[in-house]
């Protein structure tokens, strides 16, 4: 049963908002064919001035730190650019982004991250505290090209086992207008870790899954799902996006079936993607 006494100082934490850092990247054509050679893309037809696909700027912008800066579940340790939430776990659980111009493969491009927001909630599961993280990008011409937010959700590990669900039906969801299957398997999963130097564990350490985190196998990244999300979004509409938003609402583990799915909602599209259960994993809509 989750502790009554609140562990978190949101003052303390607040105390972070503002905070900037910012980094320069080389958007390497050779890395995003490693990406397209992940998700199962001809890498070949990338070539140096192509528009980047979508949400593939998660590639790079890269933090190298040592070990000695890692936490245990294999994330930078807090109290640097991010508050020192001392809550064990993190998740990513959504963000938006606006596309205003394309950032193109071989740019030198400027990225500055600055912290939005601190919130702290405190729900059946225990404490939880919300980040927001804004980073806009500038192209070479130094106007913004792309805008984007970031929800961090921290909080504490559940008792071993707790983060498995119950069997449910399938919720009622709507008529979808286009859907396609995706089978994310440990090897795509270990591959999108290398391309984001993403340590998280819950990725490719099996028993930290399930004996410290509590889930039933490795997990697979949210910010991919949301790419094949925004992929699908993209190729149905046929032309490049100017916003894409999108929600994790329940964790999937790799291995099985993942159903990828859109409706046309007005001049944008409603998105999500389904588990094998026929529960939402996640949520989106573009335009």
């Amino acid at each position: 049963m989750a502790s009554t006494t609140p562990i978190v100082d949101l003052a303390a934490l607040r105390r972070w908002i503002g905070r900037q850092e910012s980094d320069e990247d080389l958007l390497a054509v050779r890395h995003a064919r490693l990406m397209a050679a992940t998700v199962a893309r001809d890498g070949a037809e990338l070539q140096p001035g192509d528009a980047l696909p979508p949400l593939w700027h998660w590639l790079y912008f890269l933090k190298a730190l040592p070990p000695a800066q890692l936490g245990r579940d294999g994330h930078p340790a807090r109290g640097g650019f991010l508050p020192p939430v001392p809550l064990a776990n993190r998740m990513w659980a959504g963000g938006r982004v606006r596309f205003d111009a394309p950032l193109r493969l071989g740019q030198v491009v400027r990225k500055v991250s600055t912290i939005g927001a601190v919130e702290h909630k405190v729900g059946r599961s225990g404490e939880l505290v919300f980040v927001t993280v804004r980073h806009e990008f500038f192209g070479p011409e130094g106007s913004c090209a792309l805008h984007e937010e970031q929800d961090l959700v921290f909080r504490d590990p559940p008792e071993a086992g707790a983060a498995a669900e119950p069997s449910a039906a399938a919720e009622a969801l709507p008529e979808p207008s286009s859907s396609e299957s995706w089978q994310p398997d440990s090897t795509q999963l270990f591959r999108y870790s290398a391309l984001s130097f993403n340590g998280h564990r819950i990725h490719y350490d099996a028993d930290y899954c399930r004996d410290v985190e509590g889930y039933a196998g490795l997990v697979v990244h949210g910010p991919l799902s949301a790419t094949m999300l925004a992929d699908l979004a993209q190729r149905h509409l046929g032309r490049p996006l100017a916003h894409f938003a999108y929600r994790g609402v329940r964790p999937v583990v790799a291995g099985a079936p993942i159903g990828l799915h859109l409706r046309r909602e007005g001049a944008g599209l409603a998105l999500w993607s389904t588990r094998a259960d026929g529960r939402v994993s996640m949520q989106a809509q573009a335009d």
